[in-house]
């Protein structure tokens, strides 16, 4: 709605609502442009979801990282990689950030974020170790190995004094950007939740109405508002609604208590419309490794994915089994102790037999499954699923153990992915495909690349969170 200000309303170029990962980026370049920027963060601090992750970010066609390990990658490779692995692609967005992939790699070394020349060469969710690359999506596991040459595009930010420890890099990426933020002066003020977008008579955004313990403010922009107040997950509604696996009580939410939609509606009460959205929703069952050489069976004793997936896509597969069952079976030669803990073991039995009966499943069935997956692997083959060799091996070694990655059983988490339709600079569009004048919106609350557990890598989030929170930035301050 049009709205009058105050004549003592505070005025800046740009003002950006949240200050995680995308809020950030689009600071910094905006104050390189040479606007003044506001920064209103709800939390007491900024970081938002950022602060919770593992600080990876999905980059490649030819790193430096990428080439000191000696890895062979393009911007093509990783774009057919990404196109393939995406359920509606963006090819316009998809083509501009892995053309500019190595060049953002370079902005985030040159904003004070840092990654070590190594490689982390193991399978795992979030390797503990600082070593700055790693397999972080299924880049290696059919289909996708058919559609792009592989290659690890995982950057994991370096803690200086750290090791490397779960949720350490996203933390310090968090911090190092906000600092970089703040000494290119952009004004940050914390404890603002914004309430209402101000428009002027055309319908351009061009202001804030927030609330600060308790007062109302209004904050003006010149030249517009970027959202950046992260994704959904703590709005059962607003899950329900986009994301149903993620209103599941069973499913827990990773990532900033204030991660409920704000953004995202506010863009709504303008005109704005939403784009792709989708969700994360994983178990992981590895580390260590020698797990994948297990199967994975739903009620019915039938296989349903290859395990050397991404753990986002089995684990989705599993989450989707009928009645949501799903165990993943080991013999003696495999099996160990999930090191992330969340599928418990139910039992162990000497013959497969037994083990059907115990999981009452339909006499034969998993003996069928098994005695056909035992024959293939023989011969070192998959042509049901194609799971490569490395994780191929026989399972005839008994005892036979179950362990359970059912809804319920195993330790589900999640967290939203996408929200409101944007341009390729971010720009926030209606129902007609029009942009709604001076509103962009990057990061959790924006549709741009990730879309779904199926393709995801881990990564992509903060990749295209910093990337299009940027061209965010860039095209408000040069508006």
């Amino acid at each position: 709605m049009a709205y009058s200000p105050a004549n003592d309303a505070a005025s800046s170029d740009i003002i950006i609502i949240g200050f995680g990962a995308a809020g950030s980026s689009a600071a910094i370049e905006a104050c390189t442009c040479g606007a003044n920027v506001l920064v209103l963060e709800r939390a007491s601090a900024g970081g938002g979801s950022t602060a919770y992750s593992g600080g990876f970010v999905y980059l490649g066609g030819g790193t430096r990282v990428q080439k000191i390990c000696g890895f062979e990658d393009s911007p093509e490779e990783m774009f057919k990689f990404l196109m393939a692995s995406t359920p509606e692609p963006d090819e316009e967005k998809i083509r501009m950030y892995c053309d500019d992939s190595v060049a953002h790699f370079e902005w985030l070394e040159s904003q004070g974020v840092t990654f070590d020349d190594s490689f982390y060469p193991h399978k795992h969710f979030e390797h503990p170790t600082n070593d700055g690359l790693a397999w972080s999506g299924n880049e290696n596991a059919w289909p996708y190995s058919d559609k792009a040459k592989p290659a690890p595009r995982g950057h994991k930010v370096f803690v200086p004094d750290g090791e490397g420890k779960l949720g350490e890099g996203g933390f310090h990426l968090a911090h190092t950007l906000a600092e970089r933020a703040r000494t290119l002066g952009a004004h940050i003020e914390c404890d603002a939740r914004v309430i209402e977008l101000i428009q002027d008579s055309t319908g351009r955004v061009n202001g804030v109405c927030y609330k600060k313990f308790g007062e109302n403010k209004i904050a003006m922009a010149k030249h517009g508002v970027i959202l950046a107040a992260g994704g959904f997950g703590e709005n059962k509604e607003m899950a329900k609604k986009y994301s149903p696996e993620l209103s599941d009580n069973r499913v827990h939410i990773v990532g900033a208590p204030y991660a409920d939609g704000s953004s995202i509606n506010l863009g709504l009460q303008v005109g704005g419309t939403t784009g792709y959205i989708g969700a994360l929703i994983t178990a992981p069952f590895y580390p260590p490794a020698s797990l994948m050489k297990g199967i994975l069976v739903n009620k019915h004793g039938r296989r349903f994915i290859n395990e050397d997936s991404y753990h986002g896509r089995s684990c989705t597969a599993s989450f989707r089994q009928p009645d949501g069952l799903a165990y993943l079976i080991c013999d003696n030669a495999v099996f160990e102790r999930p090191e992330f803990g969340g599928q418990p073991l139910i039992d162990a039995w000497e013959t497969v037999a037994d083990m059907e009966q115990a999981l009452s499943i339909s006499e034969g069935a998993l003996q069928k499954t098994i005695a056909n997956y035992n024959d293939n692997a023989e011969k070192g083959d998959d042509p049901d699923f194609h799971k490569t060799k490395e994780y191929l091996q026989p399972l005839d070694n008994p005892p036979y153990a179950a362990l359970d990655c059912s809804v319920g059983k195993a330790t589900y988490t999640g967290f939203t992915l996408g929200g409101l339709k944007v341009s390729k600079d971010s720009e926030v569009m209606d129902t007609d495909g029009s942009v709604v004048q001076g509103l962009y919106a990057a990061g959790a609350c924006a549709s741009t690349i990730a879309q779904d557990s199926i393709g995801y890598a881990s990564g992509t989030c903060l990749g295209e969170s910093t990337y299009f929170g940027r061209r965010a930035g860039r095209h408000a301050a040069n508006f």
